[in-house]
């Protein structure tokens, strides 16, 4: 096909070509044959979505086209790959993005695009590819995988991780960590792309397949492995905290800790009157709570056990059951059940002087 100038498209020779049509004064904005257009061949994007997809697509540009593509000439683009000729085609334009408006217009059989020609996005080769990535690194269904190869391209081109990072304001590691996962096998980047593998996994294994040279079948190996231990850690995980729900749920105290209010044990313990069971032949007797400076002394009273003095017949024939001191959680929750409000304020309060006197021994 003989080289096009404007005169070509003025005069409208060679009917069979739809011309270029200027659309503004300036000149930029083309609406472009899909036939004399070619998408660039070091866009790092693969994955354009489903046929249904980019059918979806077409037809909204067909009925507008909000976002012209960005393109530039076919000269422009071949001074900086010029072994990209064949590959292109005898076009005249070649799309800086919007591939996939190429395709989706394609797809329904669309035969322009409207795209603003600049072939200062050509300017070098470190130009077109920040202008081709930028855009793809921004959208936010960029693909890991895809992004990786895209943050791969601008390394081979601005010479270095610390470049690109500077260039885009980014820390040295996000570069890092992007390109790892060039160094995942086909099929442990399809994975990725599936979510079926988390992004840091999947980004730790590119660490491992980088520096031990793992081929496909390690790789996909150490993935089983992991997953093994990833459902152990969290069956563990879930079998602790079944255990802690369960510790951590209220006891059924039995014998004399459970009483109710009017139950003997229960009574004597906070200093209530009791009544015996045969009220005419026993005297009510009342017993008295004892300080909380005895229980830090250690001589506490035992809930349900009377004095020597004051066990009757009953009580020698019942053994009395003795508060709950070597278990500190039926403890607890006998006193938060059992103890008036104002003197449960007064144990939290000792408690804590005890405690902060025990840390300021020890340090």
């Amino acid at each position: 096909m003989a080289k096009r100038d404007e005169f070509d498209d003025f005069f409208g020779e060679d009917a069979d070509d739809s011309p270029v049509v200027d659309t503004r004064a300036d000149g930029r904005l083309l609406r472009i044959p899909l036939s004399r257009l070619a998408p660039n061949l070091v866009n790092p994007r693969t994955d354009f979505g489903t046929e249904d997809e980019l059918i979806d697509l077409g037809r909204s540009l067909q009925r507008r086209q909000i976002q012209a593509c960005p393109a530039v000439s076919r000269s422009a683009y071949l001074k900086l790959w010029p072994d990209h000729a064949t590959q292109i085609g005898d076009v005249d334009y070649v799309l800086v993005t919007g591939e996939r408006r190429y395709r989706g217009a394609t797809a329904v059989g669309s035969s322009t695009l409207n795209c603003v020609v600049d072939d200062g996005c050509a300017k070098d080769r470190k130009t077109f590819v920040e202008t081709v990535v930028s855009e793809n690194v921004d959208r936010q269904n960029f693909n890991p995988i895809e992004e990786a190869y895209a943050v791969q391209s601008l390394v081979a081109e601005f010479g270095s991780n610390r470049a690109v990072a500077q260039h885009f304001e980014r820390v040295d590691g996000w570069v890092t960590q992007r390109i790892l996962l060039t160094h995942l096998a086909p099929k442990a980047q399809e994975l990725v792309r599936k979510k079926t593998m988390p992004l840091e996994v999947a980004r730790s294994l590119g660490k491992l397949a980088r520096d031990n040279g793992w081929d496909s079948t390690e790789q996909l190996a150490w993935w089983q492995d992991e997953q093994k231990q990833r459902a152990a850690a969290s069956a563990e995980r879930s079998a602790t905290k079944k255990a802690a729900k369960t510790s951590a749920a209220p006891k059924q105290l039995t014998g004399p800790t459970a009483a109710g209010p009017h139950q003997p044990g229960a009574d004597q313990f906070y200093g209530r009157k009791t009544e015996t069971a045969n009220p005419e032949s026993a005297e009510s007797e009342v017993t008295e709570q004892p300080p909380a400076s005895a229980a830090l002394e250690g001589t506490p009273s035992v809930p349900g056990q009377a004095s020597p003095g004051e066990a009757g017949a009953e009580g020698k024939d019942q053994q009395p059951k003795l508060f709950p001191y070597e278990d500190g959680v039926d403890a607890a929750r006998y006193l938060i059940l059992k103890m008036p409000t104002d003197e449960f304020s007064t144990m939290l309060d000792l408690l804590i002087q005890h405690k902060e006197s025990q840390t300021v021994f020890a340090g």
